[in-house]
């Protein structure tokens, strides 16, 4: 009872942050916004409050800017704490916090110069600068002399190699970084990039400068609104509360609790879709939102064209862009993710994306510079690994684990972070360790019913129970689908033994034997067996169907046990022919092949039931419907064209033909075997992309919930073929099995006061 109180409570704050994202207050931007002077008086600040806010904001020691989830010493609380002392000196107030300030900038210069810290935006010029800037209004720091000398050297260094750089990013880049530069720039190029908020790149810090040297009546309107909605103390980005709602989106989804939230994350895409299409500036202007914004509105279904990402199609555009400039790695990313998904053959907007943005990822992960980073191991996940071939529950255990570290997204400031709240953490850590223990029951369930059924008895047939489940709880994650795992599991072991029985195991007699047997159904006779093999794989298969059939009927309101028997006729009779082609020595076209493998490559009674099981009304007419054939259809067209790559060796030294050898062998051998795999491997993308589509579109007979299955057994099988059969290997998928079902989680943190009980 306890636990659910938690649960239910951690539930209630995350849903509160969802729709009302707290933004913590910039101790850098609301100095700067104070340092604004009320229009015609010199003497007196704009924006007062802000002031107050600053003398009542100083830390013990003597820093601003230091936050709760860091407490060490960086660059960021360098700037905060200079900055906030520029203001007090501004305006002749709180001489001993001045005084403190100095001293903390004194004692930690050396970490300005440490060009191993991570640096906010343009610290070197900007730091420098705001150094000079209080020395000139009469400051005196606790600084060597040669401190002070080397900081600005580094100004020196960055600034000519700023000036060898005439693109559209650095003039960006300048413009942004305005607080370091102060009276060297042009005002009016550097006007040109404000935006229709009023704001110069949404951004209170970089507006305060620009409107301190050249007044401009909608800057000012900015930042009293600013000042107006949240009080004494600004964001270091305004706005954006979109982007913060799309990183706990995303956050939630990658953790795998994005179920609990269902309507408060739709009301975000909702309201995310409405300005996509408006091409609001919140959106459109930030490279990281709009590629992030672009694919959580795809994968759940809206509308979204890849037009919307126009401005960065090429590399040459990106550049030229501030992010360009910066090489932000977070929008590299982003691009590269949002590029993936793509839904037809011919997307030059995405492919142009992805062709870029891969290259410059995989440079940056052979670069001997990059450190091993949090990020870096993204980068090298997504480039290794496709959205396509990855199993959810694993994906929710590895983010989950490294939370803390991924946790804390630093927006592109200068001097500020968002960071995703600890609750989402205890939430994610209370739901995968709670299905785990629910993954073991149900295991142990099956592992009796494997025995109760006979079924370990064969010795013909391969043991596969454990990668069977696997495939259920890692993508059928929920814990209160059980159903459907169980369905799914005992299935997919069936149609192992089945498989097995048909290519190696039973006899022309037996395997005709057992397709009467499922062709009379109830109607069979005990003693009609040919053979105790025949009678163990019937048995298991009927009895096995008669009772998810009756727990199917009875979540549905009809009869759908017949419909459970008649695809069990089906995939019996299509591998009867293959079996027949075989010892006839038969050569079917590529045609005939693939009509009957898409029905023998068994994933019509493993996915087939699960779709009664997902708590959704699956009416007969959907059933028969041309849509359910063709989500069946493409998505067993990529599990066998994928087997049939990584197959083929083995299958040729067997005497079986496959899709790639018969390419080659109609061809008249004039198609090599490589080429043959490179015409397979595009009608495996093609396929893949015409099922997402279908999974997408909101226009639908099947249910949502119930499409997402033919899609989730297309990224098991992209990732059991994914280098080799994964599904035969004894070993391939063993840390997958373990990860997911019985090894706990070992929660990266780096703060030592988090206490998560991991059951």
């Amino acid at each position: 009872m306890q636990g659910r109180k938690t649960w239910t409570e951690l539930e209630t704050r995350i849903r509160s942050q969802l729709l009302r994202p707290e933004l913590p207050p910039s101790s850098y931007d609301t100095a700067w916004v104070s340092m604004v002077p009320l229009r015609g008086s010199d003497h007196s600040p704009c924006f007062p409050q802000c002031v107050e806010w600053i003398l009542r904001n100083q830390q013990d020691d003597g820093s601003w800017g230091i936050n709760q989830f860091d407490s060490s010493i960086n660059k960021d609380a360098l700037l905060s704490t200079l900055a906030c002392v520029l203001a007090l000196k501004r305006w002749n107030v709180g001489r001993e916090n001045i005084w403190r300030g100095l001293h903390f900038v004194g004692r930690n210069v050396s970490v300005a110069m440490d060009a191993q810290a991570a640096a906010p935006i343009g610290f070197n010029i900007t730091f420098a600068s705001m150094l000079s800037l209080a020395t000139d209004m009469g400051l005196e720091f606790p600084i060597r002399q040669t401190d002070v000398h080397g900081i600005l050297h580094l100004r020196e260094m960055e600034l000519k190699r700023q000036a060898a750089d005439d693109s559209c990013g650095r003039k960006a880049y300048m413009a942004y970084i305005t607080e370091g530069l102060g009276k060297t720039l042009d005002w009016d190029e550097v006007m040109k990039f404000q935006r229709k908020n009023g704001s110069l790149f949404s951004c209170p810090s970089t507006t305060a400068a620009a409107l301190i040297h050249k007044y401009n009546d909608r800057a000012l309107q900015f930042l009293k609104l600013l000042v107006s909605e949240f009080g004494s103390a600004v964001p270091a980005v305004y706005p954006s509360k979109l982007h913060c709602q799309l990183l706990m989106v995303d956050a939630l989804e990658k953790m795998g609790i994005s179920q609990n939230f269902v309507s408060e994350i739709k009301s975000i895409l909702d309201m995310t879709f409405s300005l996509w299409l408006q091409k609001d500036e919140e959106i459109m202007m930030d490279i990281a939102t709009c590629s992030m914004a672009f694919r959580l509105l795809r994968m759940n279904g809206y509308d979204v064209s890849s037009d919307g990402l126009s401005h960065v199609a090429e590399a040459s555009t990106f550049w030229d862009s501030l992010q360009g400039h910066l090489n932000d790695t977070k929008s590299i990313l982003e691009l590269y993710k949002a590029s993936k998904v793509s839904l037809s053959e011919n997307d030059l907007i995405l492919d142009s994306i992805g062709s870029w943005s891969g290259k410059l990822l995989k440079d940056k992960l052979c670069s001997s510079r990059v450190q091993k980073t949090l990020v870096f191991g993204e980068m090298e996940y997504a480039v290794k690994f496709p959205f396509y071939a990855t199993l959810d529950r694993l994906e929710h255990k590895r983010n989950i684990e490294c939370f803390d570290a991924w946790g804390s997204l630093i927006l592109t400031t200068k001097c500020s972070c968002f960071r995703v709240n600890q609750e989402f953490l205890a939430l994610a850590v209370e739901d995968f360790s709670f299905s785990q223990s629910v993954y073991q029951d149900e295991l142990q369930h099956l592992d009796s019913w494997v025995k109760e059924n006979k079924l370990d008895q064969l010795q013909f047939a391969r043991q596969k129970l454990t990668y069977c489940y696997l495939s259920a709880a890692a993508t059928i994650f929920p814990s209160e689908l059980s159903d459907a795992r169980i369905s799914w599991a005992k299935n997919g072991v069936l149609t192992t033994v089945v498989d097995d029985f048909f290519d190696v195991g039973g006899s022309r007699e037996e395997l005709e034997n057992l397709i009467a047997l499922v062709e009379k159904w109830h109607e069979h006779h005990a003693d009609n067996f040919y053979s105790e093999q025949v009678k163990i794989v019937f048995s298991a298969i009927y009895v096995t169907t008669n009772q998810l059939g009756a727990k199917a009927s009875a979540a549905q309101g009809h009869d759908v046990t017949k419909h459970l028997a008649e695809i069990w006729l089906n995939l019996l009779r299509s591998m009867m022919m293959e079996a027949e082609w075989q010892r006839s020595q038969h050569v079917p076209t590529f045609e005939e092949y693939m009509t009957n493998a898409v029905i023998s490559f068994a994933l019509g009674p493993i996915v087939l039931p699960a779709l009664y099981f997902v708590g959704q009304e699956l009416l007969e007419h959907a059933v028969s419907d041309q849509e359910y054939d063709k989500l069946f259809r493409l998505m067993s067209t990529c599990g066998r064209l994928l087997n049939d790559i990584q197959g083929f060796e083995r299958e040729g030294s067997e005497g079986k033909l496959n899709s790639v050898s018969l390419l080659v062998l109609h061809s008249g051998s004039s198609m090599s075997i490589e080429a043959a795999k490179k015409v397979i491997q595009k009608s495996i993308d093609r396929s893949r992309r015409d099922l997402l589509r279908l999974v997408l579109r909101k226009e639908s007979v099947v249910p949502r919930p119930c499409k997402e299955l033919f899609w989730k057994m297309c990224k098991i099988l992209h990732l059991f073929y994914f280098q080799t059969d994964g599904f035969s290997s004894p070993k391939e998928m063993v840390g997958a099995v373990n990860a997911v079902i019985s090894e706990p989680l070992k929660i990266q943190t780096g703060d030592s006061s988090l206490s998560i009980s991991i059951r």
